[in-house]
């Protein structure tokens, strides 16, 4: 699999945004998700009458894809095109990015095709063996960024390394926190805590060198992390960070979450470590959080973040390798 730094389709060097609101191209997976593909038709319909510059290209079977042309009025409708795909519609969305026919992808689909295809057609970043799902959540403080939540299942103590990086580079260009905060998730704060990666983890992580001013702020909790006042950035592997998000989000679901409604994150993770932007929807998502996937994905890349993320990233590590 080829390893490239920057975005597929990004802005040129030197130019690090594009003009808002501009035209966004989203490839849609169509067969991803528990209720697809009638979730993701309600999705692609909220999101293009939202956005006026939204371009959607939905990937599926062909009936899938008439019924959002069909729902469309005339004019809406010269802003959708269709990629007739029975099968692989991931592979086939991503490809449409390598290609340089679209500029991000959403899918609420299996998460190891999504991982995978993304690596495979996309490339990942020098360095970057296990790309991480990167989470937002809403926390009494404001919002914390989780990573992993469900890409990297078994990682070791070089990829959890990685995705203090990737998280830290994220929060600092995406949400602009200045020097962020990087804690590792883990069943204590007192040393020696937690299982044998846990423990020897802390002692690489003190002594990263971090992008973004960003510093090791220690061992966090699970309840550090409802609470949002330990760290701007929690690290873990991707079979914690899912099972930690499912369960909190079915405890917001029930008591209520803790922020106002219209300060809540979209409920979908960006995959990082590709050079491309990549949306993951929960397989459980509803209309809405489609739009919000595929309102999230073009915003990224009309701030052209991932390629600012990426370009970061090099340059720290070429700094900490001098």
């Amino acid at each position: 699999m080829p390893e490239r730094w920057r975005t597929t389709g990004a802005t040129a060097p030197g130019q690090r945004t594009v003009g808002e609101p501009g035209i966004a191209r989203i490839a849609v997976d169509l067969l991803g998700g528990d209720q697809a593909p009638a979730v993701v038709v309600d999705g692609a319909l909220r999101a293009c009458r939202a956005d006026p510059f939204l371009h959607l290209t939905l990937v599926g079977p062909a009936e899938a894809a008439d019924a959002v042309v069909a729902a469309l009025k005339p004019a809406e409708r010269r802003r959708v095109t269709t990629e007739i795909t029975p099968t692989a519609t991931v592979p086939g969305a991503m490809r449409l990015v390598a290609e340089g026919r679209a500029d991000a992808v959403v899918s609420a689909g299996d998460t190891r095709v999504a991982v995978v295809s993304a690596a495979r057609e996309l490339g990942r970043w020098p360095g970057v063996r296990r790309p991480a799902l990167t989470a937002v959540l809403p926390t009494a403080a404001g919002r914390v960024i989780l990573l992993d939540v469900g890409s990297a299942v078994d990682s070791d103590a070089e990829t959890l390394a990685w995705h203090a990086r990737l998280g830290a580079a994220y929060a600092s260009v995406v949400h602009r926190i200045p020097a962020p905060r990087v804690g590792l998730l883990t069943i204590g704060t007192e040393p020696g805590k937690g299982d044998r990666l846990r423990r020897t983890l802390p002692a690489l992580l003190y002594d990263l060198p971090l992008p973004g001013g960003a510093r090791y702020a220690g061992l966090v909790e699970g309840g550090d992390v409802v609470l949002g006042r330990a760290a701007d950035v929690v690290v873990t592997d991707g079979f914690t960070g899912n099972v930690l998000l499912k369960g909190l989000e079915t405890a917001y679901a029930l008591t209520g979450p803790p922020a106002p409604e219209k300060d809540l994150p979209p409920r979908a993770a960006l995959l990082l470590g590709v050079s491309g932007t990549v949306v993951v929807c929960h397989g459980a998502a509803a209309g809405p959080d489609l739009a919000a996937g595929i309102a999230l994905a073009a915003d990224l890349h009309r701030r052209a973040s991932v390629a600012v993320i990426a370009d970061l990233l090099r340059a720290q590590r070429g700094i900490a390798n001098d």
